[in-house]
């Protein structure tokens, strides 16, 4: 390959007076192709010779009579050099000089004399070979050749006043030059064009119509310049007023302060200084506020630190120190607020009249308490709360925790790092204006952790009530009391809040809500809420409570009220449009109106199954939307005694498996198993909706149920639902999260309930409608559950005789 160095050229050459054309006889010439850069004739270039083969070339024609024709290559993809990849029309040239460099490449400089087209090719190995005829061309100066000279000419001087890489005499070398073809070659050699530009100039054989090409090239290079020369003026300009401002801000600021008088930075920093002293600093905040601001007194404004100390004291002066809203006392209006915004929950409202209450016998002293709302989505935790902020007057702000995982976040940034900002506590704190808002922590449990910190640690200090009157922010660092800020935290599910964080909490449990409550709900709340959002209010629609119903039953399955929700606003948005298009519309919506609306239903609340079954009985979960119920199945099959689980069972639960079938086997007599079944058989154990991971100990009577029915052929009561965890003595321990499993099993259509017997006290938990309509079986051991639940044995088929043919 060659490779051209930066563009030399020797302009004296193009004065001198052109060399006679030798005989336009063909010649056989050595080619050297060039990789980027193009010859003219009459031009001096240094190119270096990396290729081996380019090598040969130049060693080659040195030996002989040094000419080579120098050829522009089109395409650079490919292993070596070809003439069919080489443009047909280049230049004859003579090596003037050949010197070898020290990394193995020779460095040559070509002299360009005349331009030659391609014949034919006459060999391609070991040597490019070529069979070459010169161009012969005509200059003649006529008054149109004359005219576009000067025009080259013109263009050009203004070229090079404005070019940089130009030398200083190109202009004049230029001028000398006579011919109007040379006049083109020279100056195509030295504008910065591209390689394709110059060919097309080498190739364009007319002289007039190369002057032409010229001047199109001049007056786009022209362009270019004086665009450029414009945009760096503009840059220098404001550069020398930027300077020049600072100079004379700094003037200003020295003859300002000679005369007593101030400037817009240090009005502003009165503003500041007043706004700090009205923020009722605490003392050591105090301190360091004064420190602070004296640095920023002395500071010049165009100081990197400036602008971030400016910042800090901004927020300093910003948050509510000592500023606090007055609570509300009035125990009766407190009862009216929560009735009026929410059905039901006695527990949560009890909680809040007593600390209302108390807040009114002890005064401002009383230490805010710190409640976490646990319950599945849609009980209204959220809402809770807004309700709370309205009860004590107070001002409600809120931050979502679900996948925060930096520290960050809770503690704030320090302000060594670039847009330092304090945490969302500190944020929220600034946003509300006061020292004792109704702040809520949504989804606590969905806290996360990885290398930035444990945001759930950094909570530890926010709500402990011991800690909290000093929580250090990163970003202010200094002490920020927390403790009249009423906190409240919800989550999903209490196990996935981490121990220490859970124990700095009042837990308050939210369970899912029974068909009735949700009844009461969507006629108090939701219909009209969707009938005002929807432009529905003076049309007349009326939703009965049979409508509503249908609703619950067919289209929800939920332990709160947030799809129901959504199915009203589908009814409301689907008579909304007919009426929007004067169509024919339902002003009373009923059952059969329902489906009609929102399609055949997607849930149907019966028994799971039709007629009681074998080896399938009905447990009861606890999950993250509520409780739910859950079959178990069994299946036997021939084998070696060998227990196959599925269903994405975790841990514990396999564990309730495999001492469940220890029971068994340990107990075959006793409930009438042949104990060599165990090694003929093999059992299959499968809980449905293998997609959802199942854990937890409290399906173990369930298990136990399922494999003693499936080995005896005992059928299960379809109608019972049972959860608990069973011993290996086969004893019945007391589990967790009743209500709600209760429920899920009274949405499910169940009539009977099996619980631990010390699972008793926790009815006073389900409401009355829920404990009438359901009948609850309490039991100590297994084999209680197992004769309440299956069925007889099935008759023993009587044996065939077997015939002689048979035999």
């Amino acid at each position: 390959m060659l490779e051209e160095t930066s563009s030399l050229f020797d302009f004296s050459m193009v004065s001198a007076p052109q060399l006679p054309d030798d005989k336009p006889d063909e010649r056989v010439l050595i080619v050297l192709p060039l990789a980027d850069t193009v010859l003219f004739p009459h031009m001096l270039a240094p190119v270096f010779v990396t290729d081996p083969i380019s090598s040969r070339a130049v060693e080659h024609a040195v030996t002989d009579d040094r000419t080579v024709l120098v050829l522009l290559q089109r395409d650079f993809d490919f292993d070596g050099p070809r003439i069919s990849d080489l443009y047909h029309i280049g230049v004859e040239a003579r090596i003037q000089r050949v010197r070898r460099m020290p990394d193995g490449s020779t460095s040559v400089v070509l002299s360009g004399r005349r331009r030659m087209r391609v014949i034919e090719p006459v060999d391609e190995s070991p040597l490019l070979r070529v069979r070459a005829a010169p161009l012969h061309i005509e200059e003649d100066r006529t008054i149109a050749v004359e005219a576009m000279m000067r025009a080259v000419l013109s263009l050009y001087e203004k070229v090079a006043k404005l070019s940089r890489t130009l030398p200083d005499d190109a202009y004049v070398t230029a001028m000398n030059v006579d011919t109007p073809g040379g006049l083109a070659d020279l100056i195509a050699s030295t504008l910065p064009i591209s390689t394709a530009n110059r060919q097309q100039i080498l190739e364009t054989i007319n002289p007039e119509e190369r002057l032409h090409r010229i001047i199109v090239l001049l007056t786009q290079e022209l362009d270019l310049l004086e665009l450029e020369n414009r945009i760096q003026s503009q840059v220098q300009k404001e550069v020398d007023r930027s300077q020049r401002e600072l100079f004379l801000r700094e003037q200003m600021r020295s003859i300002q302060r000679e005369l007593g008088q101030d400037d817009p930075a240090h009005r502003e920093l009165s503003t500041l200084r007043a706004r700090l002293a009205a923020a009722g600093l605490p003392e050591h905040a105090r301190a360091r506020v004064d420190d602070e601001f004296a640095r920023l007194e002395a500071m010049p404004t165009m100081a990197p630190e400036y602008t971030v100390l400016r910042t800090y004291l901004d927020w300093m002066a910003s948050l509510p120190w000592s500023k606090q809203s007055d609570d509300s006392a009035d125990l009766r209006a407190a009862v009216k607020i929560l009735d009026r915004n929410h059905f039901g929950l006695a527990k949560v409202k009890e909680r809040i009249l007593e600390f209302v209450a108390v807040r009114q016998l002890v005064g401002p002293g009383q230490k805010s308490p710190i409640l976490c709302f646990v319950g599945p989505p849609g009980v209204g935790k959220t809402s809770l709360g807004q309700s709370i902020a309205e009860v004590l007057g107070r001002t409600f702000v809120r931050i979502a925790l679900g996948g925060v995982h930096d520290e960050a976040e809770i503690r704030g940034h320090r302000r060594t790092y670039i847009g330092a900002m304090p945490g969302r506590i500190i944020q929220r704190l600034k946003e509300a204006g006061a020292l004792n808002p109704v702040f809520m922590l949504d989804e606590v449990d969905k806290l996360g952790a990885d290398f930035r910190g444990d945001p759930s640690s950094a909570l530890l200090e926010v709500l402990d009530p011991e800690q909290n009157h000093a929580f250090s922010d990163h970003y202010l660092d200094l002490p920020f009391d927390l403790s009249k800020t009423l906190f409240i935290a919800t989550a999903n599910i209490a196990e996935d809040i981490p121990e220490p964080l859970l124990d700095r909490m009042e837990v308050i449990e939210l369970p899912g809500y029974t068909e009735e409550e949700k009844l009461q709900i969507a006629r108090r709340f939701l219909v009209p809420k969707q009938l005002v959002a929807n432009g529905l209010s003076e049309s007349g629609l009326r939703i009965p409570d049979a409508a509503i119903s249908a609703v619950i039953r067919g289209y929800t399955y939920e332990a709160g009220v947030r799809n129901l929700e959504r199915e009203i606003g589908a009814i409301c948005r689907k008579v909304a449009r007919r009426l929007a298009e004067s169509r024919p519309r339902p002003l009373l919506i009923t059952p059969r109106t329902v489906e009609r609306l929102l399609g055949p239903p997607r849930f149907e609340i019966t028994l799971a199954e039709e007629q009681d079954q074998v080896g399938v009985a009905t447990g009861m979960v606890y999950t993250g939307n509520g409780g739910d119920t859950m079959p178990i199945e069994v299946s036997l099959m021939e084998g070696k005694g060998g227990m196959m689980l599925t269903g994405q069972l975790g841990d514990i639960m396999q564990e309730s498996a495999q001492a469940a079938l220890s029971y068994i086997r340990s107990h075959a007599a006793d409930l009438g198993i042949d104990g060599k079944r165990f090694e003929k058989v093999d059992i299959h154990l499968h809980v449905p909706e293998g997609a959802t991971p199942k854990e937890g100990p409290s399906a173990g009577i369930t298990i136990t149920t399922a494999l003693v029915s499936a080995l005896t052929g005992r059928a299960v009561r379809r109608d019972v639902a049972m959860t608990g965890e069973m011993t290996l003595r086969g004893r019945v321990l007391p589990i967790g999260g009743v209500k709600e499993k209760v429920l899920g099993a009274y949405r499910s259509g169940v009539t009977q309930v099996i619980l631990p017997k010390k699972n008793q006290r926790d009815l006073v938990e389900i409401p009355l409608p829920v404990r009438q309509k359901l009948t609850f079986t309490f039991v100590s051991q297994i084999e209680e559950v197992l004769d309440f639940v299956l069925g007889p044995p099935p008759p023993k088929r009587p044996k065939r005789t077997v015939t002689k043919a048979e035999k």
